[in-house]
């Protein structure tokens, strides 16, 4: 049974960098990234936590730091970030970072597997298949393999297809097996486009036919899978579910006569583990070898590990190197690792162009990384001149070989109407194909779009399916949407204690909102037991963001001495702050503050200033106040004509005194 690899999926969103052509300065723009990611991480912000260990993980803006990787993945992974989860898993199986623990990875490719992670159900099926820290369980190993199968994961359909074929956890099935097998070989799976050629070779699940055989082999052979040499080589061809271990050995004694080919695939068998212990060096050795007789995947696959610095000390000017070699001849993956490499500027100058240059030959190959990269670059300006349009048409076509954050992105253009017409419908189309790969963001979107009845019927329960998707893969912006839906009854029953449960989430995670509503949650007692001090604490956390209102909310407790010691100087100072941004209620209270002296001197003329700001915003309490300074001819001069014409604003605001005093003054 062929067990396809544990390698992560790409974790942040490919972006082109800064374009200056200066490897130092592209160092200190990650390490800025870095620094910044890190403080977010520190403030308890999940995508961040996230983040930081995939900088450890790949030496990005800090030293390459394994056990870093794996204590942020691990804090991400504790607050249900399918990601993290997953990626913990990777540091397990591996050990990377951690004492080696299938047991353990297999415990974090569940958790994330259960929140509809892909490769995280893929690796859970194969752990169940191989019995990998779990209890082999055949049948166990259909389920999760079907999931991600389903879910359009080349391997996992090509893994299932094996366990049809061989029968294990299903009833032998060669026709299924054949359908399997043609859903991945489609996708470009070299594995499964062998194994489609030998059904057909054999007429096992489909009618015999020795040229679609043929066909599904060069297919293979193209992707350099050396089993092909091997069918050719044997008048009954080979079992479709041939054994790792037998395969590794055809392939050893191939290589050590000299054959790139079978150099090239035992070096990926080392890589894998796969028939033989994982060793890096050994497939070191062995890439070199295939390299050396100019086999470009070979060169590639050495380039890789020189990037990953495994099984050779890192080094990324031997990465590009190779790459360089093998993207010479052609080889897609090689031409993309290379234009990532210049733009990165690691192993080589910093050089947008070239990365451009590099990302259109292996995209004019359809490779989907590099289509999406282009659209990237063409959505930035980054490298190229902005062009929406050039944008859109890069990431259509690798959104439509699957690639989910291309689906986000051209979703993204066409709700903004940026490079195509505005079509919210289109939008809703992408974001709901991104969505169903678990693309956070898309769930997010989709969910915005549901609340805002924007290219579909307003339905808030649609919007709440979506925002808890995403808020269960730890989106704090979903969360905190989540939380609004439950306090308002909208989509879902009301539920003020749900309500509060989801914006805790999201404000761990250093949401300003969602702090300011958890806040107001323990202000009032909605959800949660009533709670000065907690409302305080959240209120204090917000606006410490800039939280106009919760910088309000907080001035009213440190006037109050709710939940903290009253202090009128602490209330002016967070009225002033949120009365700056322009929030009528705090400028009307800081104008209050400067007419009684209380935290600030007694000043009338501020006092008006600030009555003056509110009264335009229409605030009646301001208006009817100024009416009282023209009146009286505090901090203004005495103006009655101004003062009845303040009061009759109020008063037609509903404020009783502004009509009482209009009604002492005979005023109409």
């Amino acid at each position: 049974m062929k067990k396809a690899a544990f390698v992560s999926a790409p974790s942040l969103r490919a972006v082109a960098s800064a374009s200056a052509n200066n490897t130092d300065h592209a160092q200190r723009l990650l390490a800025a990234k870095f620094r910044a990611t890190q403080a977010s991480a520190e403030r308890g912000d999940v995508s961040a936590q996230f983040d930081l260990g995939v900088m450890y993980d790949c030496g990005q803006g800090a030293t390459k730091d394994p056990a870093q990787a794996a204590h942020w993945y691990r804090k991400a992974a504790d607050r249900r970030y399918a990601r993290a989860q997953y990626n913990l898993g990777l540091s397990y199986y591996s050990g990377q970072g951690v004492t080696q623990d299938h047991a353990q990875a297999a415990h974090w490719f569940r958790k994330a597997a259960d929140q509809g992670h892909t490769y995280a159900q893929h690796n859970l099926g194969l752990s169940y298949y191989n019995g990998h820290g779990i209890a082999q369980d055949h049948a166990q190993a259909v389920y999760w393999l079907s999931k991600a199968a389903d879910r359009g994961y080349a391997d996992a359909q090509f893994s299932l297809g094996a366990l049809y074929a061989l029968g294990h956890g299903v009833s032998q099935d060669y026709a299924q097996a054949a359908c399997w097998f043609r859903k991945a070989a489609d996708q470009g799976n070299a594995d499964a486009q062998f194994s489609l050629g030998a059904l057909y070779d054999e007429g096992q699940g489909v009618a015999q036919d020795h040229a679609q055989a043929t066909h599904w082999y060069r297919k293979a052979a193209d992707h350099g899978d050396a089993q092909f040499n091997i069918v050719l080589s044997s008048d009954k061809g080979q079992d479709i579910a041939q054994d790792h271990a037998q395969a590794a050995r055809s392939y050893l004694q191939a290589a050590e006569q000299g054959d790139a080919e079978a150099q090239c695939s035992i070096a990926s068998a080392y890589v894998l583990g796969q028939g033989v212990a994982q060793d890096f060096a050994q497939a070191a050795s062995w890439f070199r070898k295939s390299a050396d007789q100019g086999y470009a995947p070979a060169q590639c696959g050495l380039g890789t590990l020189y990037s990953k610095g495994h099984g050779v000390a890192q080094d990324y000017a031997q990465a590009a190197r190779w790459y360089r070699k093998a993207a010479d001849q052609g080889d897609a993956k090689a031409q993309f690792n290379l234009g990532i490499s210049y733009d990165r500027g690691q192993g080589v100058a910093q050089d947008q162009a070239q990365a451009i240059h590099w990302f259109l030959k292996a995209a004019d190959q359809g490779h989907a990384d590099a289509q999406f990269m282009l659209g990237v670059s063409y959505d930035e300006g980054q490298g190229v001149a902005q062009d929406h349009a050039q944008a859109a048409h890069w990431y259509r076509k690798a959104a439509e070989q699957g690639h989910a954050s291309a689906q986000y992105n051209l979703g993204g253009l066409y709700a903004l109407g940026q490079g195509v017409a505005q079509d919210h419908a289109q939008a809703i189309h992408w974001f709901l194909k991104a969505a169903d790969q678990d693309y956070a963001d898309a769930q997010f979107n989709l969910g915005v779009f549901y609340a805002l009845g924007h290219g579909v019927a307003q339905d808030f329960a649609q919007a709440a399916h979506w925002f808890q998707k995403a808020a269960d893969q730890g989106a704090a912006r979903a969360q905190f949407n989540l939380g609004l839906l439950y306090d308002g009854g909208d989509g879902v029953a009301q539920d003020h204690a749900q309500a509060a449960h989801w914006y805790q989430k999201a404000a761990d995670q250093g949401h300003a909102k969602a702090q300011l509503h958890l806040g107001l949650s323990y202000d009032r007692g909605e959800g949660v037991a009533q709670d000065h001090a907690q409302a305080a604490h959240w209120f204090h956390k917000a606006a410490d963001q800039g939280q106009a209102r919760a910088e309000f909310n907080l001035g009213m407790l440190y006037e109050r001495g709710h939940g903290v010691t009253q202090d009128c100087a602490q209330a002016a100072h967070w009225y002033r702050k949120a009365a700056e941004q322009g929030y009528a209620d705090a400028q009307f209270n800081l104008g209050i503050a400067y007419d009684r002296g209380q935290g600030v001197a007694q000043d009338h003329a501020q006092a008006v200033h600030w009555y003056h700001k509110a009264a335009d915003r229409g605030n009646a309490d301001a208006q009817f106040s100024l009416g009282v300074a023209y009146e009286r001819g505090q901090g203004v001069a005495q103006d009655q004509a101004q003062a009845a014409g303040w009061y009759r604003v109020a008063a037609k605001q509903g404020h009783a005194a502004a009509w009482e005093a209009l009604e002492r003054s005979g005023v109409p």
